[in-house]
């Protein structure tokens, strides 16, 4: 904006010279000639200076997407370490989850086993009121079964452990345990090994569709157990 009016001031100024009779025509022509030198001259400065800007924003715009291009290999490369992890990972996981199965599957043959057992024989120990002692008469038919154990390895003993239906179920459920323990303990004392014998206390006795009397609920079912074929 300037220099258009540098230039009209001066144009100005030598027509009122021209005007005045001042000045020939030719020295007219050479002050044109400089004031539009001067303006080139100005006019290839701003453009040198505007390239000079423009070059910088370049560098700046390459060395800006240079460093995004790292981050970007470097996010990358994370990304894929990450994968590998996750897969190890999931490698380990199948390897658990296959084993988990194979021992799930070796307790349900064993449970199922377990199952096939059968009984060889049964004795109903008695039990008096509110007692857990082994009287003689019990005693006497322990010493059959605990013979048979001794004699053949393959028989197994389990024994139930029942109460009346008098009393609290919970201190009745632990009389009935501590039925089972006597019942126990007497026939490891006569030689069978303890890892044969299967107890469990039940506490007190339900048996539907029967006429048990208190005193036939007060018991140790004790049952030989052989395995099938």
């Amino acid at each position: 904006m300037r220099q258009e009016v540098s230039t009209a001031a001066v144009v100005v100024s030598l027509l009122a010279i021209s005007a005045s009779g001042c000045a020939t025509r030719g020295w007219v022509n050479e002050q044109m000639s400089k004031s539009n030198a001067e303006n080139a001259q100005r006019s290839s400065a701003v453009e040198e200076r505007t390239g000079q800007r423009i070059d910088k924003v370049e560098a700046r715009v390459s060395e800006e997407s240079q460093r995004v291009g790292g981050r970007l290999n470097s996010m990358e490369s994370s990304l894929g370490e990450t994968g590998e992890v996750a897969k190890g990972a999931r490698g380990r996981a199948d390897e658990a989850f296959t084993k988990a199965e194979e021992a799930d599957a070796r307790t349900s043959r064993l449970w199922a086993n377990r199952r096939t057992r059968n009984v060889v024989e049964s004795v109903q120990v008695q039990f008096g009121f509110n007692r857990s002692d082994l009287d003689d008469r019990a005693q006497t038919a322990l010493l059959t079964l605990a013979k048979d154990l001794r004699e053949n390895p393959k028989l197994t003993v389990d024994l139930e452990g029942f109460t009346d239906l008098s009393g609290a179920r919970e201190y009745n459920i632990q009389l009935s345990q501590r039925r089972v323990e006597a019942v126990r303990r007497y026939l490891v004392e006569q030689g069978v090994p303890m890892p044969r014998i299967n107890a469990i206390g039940l506490g007190p006795s339900y048996n539907k569709g029967t006429n048990e009397s208190p005193a036939q609920k007060r018991r140790v079912t004790v049952r030989l157990m052989v395995d099938g074929e």
